[in-house]
Order: structure tokens, then C-alpha cells, then sequence
């Protein structure tokens, strides 16, 4: 109907405006909000996190209670008490699978002088002198840990190169080039710090693609040597001296955690 409002019966103009106005709104909360748990369950994809309670997954032993549910959402502040590792693992273990989650970084109390600049091709923007270009950028460091190995991790971070980035991959020299490449993200696509992200993540074979916010960052990238099965973990990164922090801590939340195993 092309006509304008004041051209409708009279009868009619309200009950046309209030339906186009709830179409409007229906349209724009199915595009921009998370997917509902029947959309989900419907898809195949299970829940890993309750939005209750820490149950399905490994604390580590004299935590603390520093990872915590707050507010239907895994919190944490990055100040864990365990003595040895940190990060918080899945009790499952997974082979291929599709995992969708979504991350925020409340807030980057850290200003890391030492962040690069990474090229397309994963390696570093360097000076004339042939030394690595640092900058200092507000930063705190997280990521997801596939099959039980952090050098599997797809990072979550505040670099210039965006989330998405498979660290231990990208920086281990040992590897071909295009596989270095390829697990650098090819764009930038993080919302502001304080935001909520999405990631989508496939793990098929030692194959890996990563969708953040609905845009392929890492495309069918090769991870060489993966293992084949490995639970999930939530990355604790970050140490404090003194009451000073000294590297980007994971002061991070995530909620709506589902997991289709292949």
C-alpha cells in the first residue's frame, strides 16, 4: 500500500501504523538479537552453559570464585587463586563441531605498550631498522581454547588485527607461511570494548573457520598437528604486581554457549 497516512480511513490509520511499527521491530529483533534457545536447540546445538551455574565445567582447583555467574553470564575478573593453571575447561571433550558463543570485554584497566602490527600475512610491521613496530593500546586478553590445546586458541583481544586469531599458530615459525596466513583474521570486525560480540567457530578435521559478529574472519584456515578431540576452554590471561597489572588481564564475560557436534 503506497498511499499516505492521512489519505487512509480514518478507521483504519491506527491499526496500519501499529502494524508496520511491530513489523519494523519484529524485523529488527530478528536481525540483531542472539538466537532464541528453541532457535537453537532446533539447530542441533546443545547448551553449554546454563546461565545458572558452573555445572558441565572445571573449575580450577583454589579458584576462589573468581569465575563466577553474574547476572546470567560467566564473569570473570582475570585474579583467579589457583596456583596452577587458571582457565576454565569444558567436561566434555569434542571432535568437529560448531560452536556459537558470545564474548564482551568490560573494560581494559591495562595499557599494553607492546601491541603490533600485524600484516595480512600474519607476520609484523616493521621499523627501518627491521625491528618490530609496537604500539600501546588499551587492552585486556582472552580466547577460546579448542581441543584441549591453548596453542589452538582463538583469541579475543584489543590488537589492531581484531578477534579471531589463532595465536599459537600465527606466531609459531615452524609453520608454512600460508598457514600463518591464514589464521590471521582477513578484517577487522570487533564491536567497541564494552560491547557484545559472536563468535561462530567450526572445527572440522584440522580445519577451522571463525565468524565474528557475522563476518568470516578465519576461512577453512589448516591448524597442522591439532588434536582430534579436546574439551573447551575460557582463556585466564593476565598477572598483577603489587596491586599494578603488568600484561592485558581477561576481564571478560560470555553467555548463550552452544555447541553441534558434527
Amino acid at each position: 500500500m503506497n498511499l499516505p497516512v492521512n489519505k487512509w480511513p480514518g478507521a483504519l490509520s491506527l491499526a496500519a501504523i501499529l502494524f508496520f511499527s511491530a513489523t519494523i521491530i519484529m524485523a529488527q529483533s530478528s536481525s540483531a538479537g542472539p538466537a532464541s534457545n528453541q532457535d537453537v536447540q532446533d539447530g542441533g546445538f546443545r547448551p553449554l552453559f546454563n546461565g545458572v551455574d558452573l555445572s558441565g565445567w572445571v573449575i580450577p582447583e583454589g579458584d576462589g570464585g573468581h569465575w563466577k555467574v553474574l547476572d546470567g553470564v560467566i564473569d570473570y575478573d582475570a585474579m583467579s587463586q589457583a596456583p596452577g593453571a587458571k582457565d576454565l575447561w569444558t567436561r566434555d571433550e569434542f571432535g568437529d563441531f560448531v560452536l556459537r558463543l558470545e564474548w564482551r570485554i568490560p573494560e581494559t584497566p591495562f595499557v599494553n605498550p607492546n601491541a603490533r602490527i600485524i600484516r595480512p600475512d600474519g607476520t609484523y610491521q616493521r621499523d627501518a631498522a627491521g625491528n618490530p613496530v609496537s604500539i600501546a593500546v588499551p587492552d585486556s586478553d582472552s580466547g577460546i581454547y579448542l581441543r584441549g590445546t591453548s596453542k589452538a586458541q582463538v583469541n579475543i583481544w584489543c590488537w589492531p588485527v581484531g578477534s579471531g586469531e589463532v595465536y599459537g599458530y600465527r606466531t609459531d615459525a615452524s609453520m608454512p607461511a600460508e598457514v600463518i596466513a591464514g589464521v590471521t583474521p582477513s578484517v577487522f570486525a570487533d564491536n567497541h570494548i564494552g560491547e557484545w560480540n559472536s563468535f561462530e567457530i567450526t572445527m572440522t578435521g584440522d580445519r577451522l573457520t571463525v565468524e565474528l559478529n557475522g563476518i568470516v574472519v578465519i576461512d577453512n584456515a589448516q591448524l597442522p598437528g591439532v588434536n582430534d578431540r579436546g574439551p573447551i576452554a575460557l582463556q585466564h590471561h593476565g598477572r598483577m604486581v603489587d596491586g599494578e597489572w603488568v600484561s592485558p588481564p581477561s576481564i571478560v564475560q560470555f553467555r548463550n554457549i552452544y555447541i553441534r557436534e558434527l
